[in-house]
């Protein structure tokens, strides 16, 4: 039986992530995923004929630039690309279109709001200005409050110096920034209701908050910080769906010498005097290693694959109430032409963009009121792209494909159980809304994939659904991601780590987590760092 230096859980983009560099430290290292494919949540799968679905993960804007130069993720076949525009869609139909171009963005925000025109720059200013620095902790290991180490010391007094650059005024802002709803953070800029509703709804993807939820300015300043092609706060796609960032990645993985083992689903991580040394397979294979790394998210890696006898004290309760809600869902379909849009000027830099079905903030928190009551609203909020129109390869030529992502989706309905049924009621009614924008589009539909956090969690192995593998609310941030005492990516049995979006920096292809759970591992094995601590951006 091989002995491996580090066997890594699943095989999504983080744990690729990892284990490259691992293997580039010279590390024998193995990935073991579930599924007959890699990616996890960023993938792309041909689930009909001449149609490429990303039907998880759909848009790419947090990866970090650094690791994809350190990486040569370009060499290994790569291209990322901005989009153009994103067009936002009133309850009675009026348009917003939100452009990249400085001076069209603002005769266009003006066309509604002189007001929110001049405000747009103070808010983008702010919100850039917070950004930056939440940008330079994302590839740094948060410090331990309690520990009187050096380097837990050197690195709170890093965040103190950050934080004091902001000036007195702006830390209390900041603070109070923290702690606010979207809602509330955007009144101080927009008073126009379609601009207010197309800012605020970043801050409620993929979250089981709502617009009106304290915390939710967070999300959406998380959702603000990702770049592509240097430009920060910008959204793109990626050639040939997300799974091409998980395939460049493992092919830098390979490269190096790592190894990629599918349809090895783990049952239980092995356990010996107190220290990880190996899995068991789910078909009884048991395989070996000095260390273990779990790509999966917390509630999942402790509640599930491990022995609550291997764990100290209060870990099992810990993990299982880590906050994981589950309130998205997602519609993938297959179109037979490119779907035209009441009051939209059919031009590249709105066809090259996406469609956000927004409503009004009213109608997101009424969306939001069905999910706490165990329901999905009628009306939704759907943020929609059609990469083909750009992306030769994930549809047939002159045909399409059109990715919806849906808040919200709860992961337990009050009427019962999931079954297909539902789903496919779940299904209706995302086309429902998109028909009454677009007269026709239910015509163009040769295929659908509906995807309730049921279907994400069965296929994927993300808890509930939740795309963030843990709610990004203040007490689940920084040193307290996972859990107050293991945000350091050590987990408390010896010899195991995690390196997923349970930790920080939290949820997004990032590449963020499993890079800095890489740096601490190789620092306990006293092997030369080879991974980047920042991006150059921030320099």
């Amino acid at each position: 039986m091989k002995n491996y230096d580090a066997i890594v859980i699943g095989a999504g983009h983080n744990g690729l992530t990892n284990a490259a560099y691992l293997a580039k430290a010279g590390l024998d290292v193995v990935v073991v995923e579930k599924n007959d494919y890699i990616g996890g949540a960023a993938v792309s799968r041909e689930l009909h004929e001449g149609w490429i679905y990303s039907n998880c993960s759909y848009v790419c804007s947090m990866m970090r630039q650094s690791l994809h130069r350190d990486l040569d993720l370009s060499r290994h076949g790569l291209l990322l690309i901005p989009y153009l525009g994103t067009v936002n869609f009133a309850d009675d139909g009026r348009t917003l279109v939100s452009y990249h171009d400085a001076e069209a963005a603002y005769l266009e925000l003006k066309r509604h709001s002189a007001h929110d025109a001049d405000s747009m720059s103070r808010f983008q200013a702010d919100l850039a200005r917070y950004s930056h620095l939440i940008r330079k902790t994302l590839l740094r290991t948060p410090p331990d409050p309690a520990s009187f180490r050096p380097r837990d010391i050197f690195e709170l007094l890093f965040l103190a110096k950050q934080f004091w650059a902001l000036g007195e005024k702006e830390l209390y802002e900041y603070v109070r920034f923290f702690t606010m709803s979207a809602a509330e953070f955007l009144d101080d800029y927009f008073e126009h209701d379609l601009i207010s509703a197309a800012m605020a709804s970043p801050g409620i993807i993929g979250t089981a908050l709502g617009v009106y939820s304290p915390g939710s300015s967070y999300v959406l300043l998380h959702h603000a910080m990702g770049d592509v092609d240097g430009t920060i706060g910008a959204w793109g796609l990626a050639r040939g769906g997300m799974g091409a960032i998980s395939n460049a990645i493992a092919s830098a993985l390979t490269e190096k010498g790592g190894e990629i083992r599918t349809n090895a689903g783990v049952e239980q991580i092995l356990v010996k005097d107190g220290k990880a040394a190996g899995v068991v397979l789910e078909d009884g294979e048991e395989i070996y290693s000095r260390i273990v790394v779990s790509n999966l998210d917390a509630k999942r890696t402790f509640t599930k694959i491990m022995d609550k006898d291997d764990l100290p004290d209060g870990i099992y309760e810990k993990a299982r109430n880590f906050k994981i809600r589950g309130s998205s869902g997602k519609v993938n379909i297959a179109l037979s032409g490119l779907p035209k849009f009441t009051g939209v000027p059919d031009n590249p830099y709105i066809n090259r963009g996406g469609q956000n079905f927004t409503g009004s903030l009213e109608t997101m928190e009424r969306a939001y009121d069905c999910w706490k009551r165990g329901q999905w609203s009628d009306d939704p909020f759907i943020e929609s792209v059609i990469p083909s129109v750009w992306d030769p390869t994930v549809a047939p030529p002159g045909q399409h494909w059109m990715s919806n992502f849906i808040q919200y989706c709860p992961a337990e309905l009050s009427s019962g159980p999931w079954t297909p049924e539902k789903r496919d009621q779940f299904g209706q009614t995302v086309v429902d809304k998109i028909e009454r924008y677009s007269p026709g589009f239910r015509d163009l539909i040769v295929h659908m994939e509906v995807r309730t956090p049921h279907e994400i969690e069965n296929e994927v192995g993300l808890t509930e659904g939740n795309i963030f593998q843990g709610e990004l609310t203040i007490d689940q941030l920084l040193f307290n991601r996972p859990f107050p005492g293991y945000s350091q990516y050590r987990m408390p049995v010896k010899n195991m780590y995690m390196c997923g979006s349970s930790t920080h920096p939290g949820g997004g292809v990032s590449s963020a987590c499993g890079a800095n759970a890489a740096r601490e591992i190789l620092i306990d094995l006293k092997r030369t760092n080879t991974v980047p601590e920042d991006d150059c951006y921030d320099e």
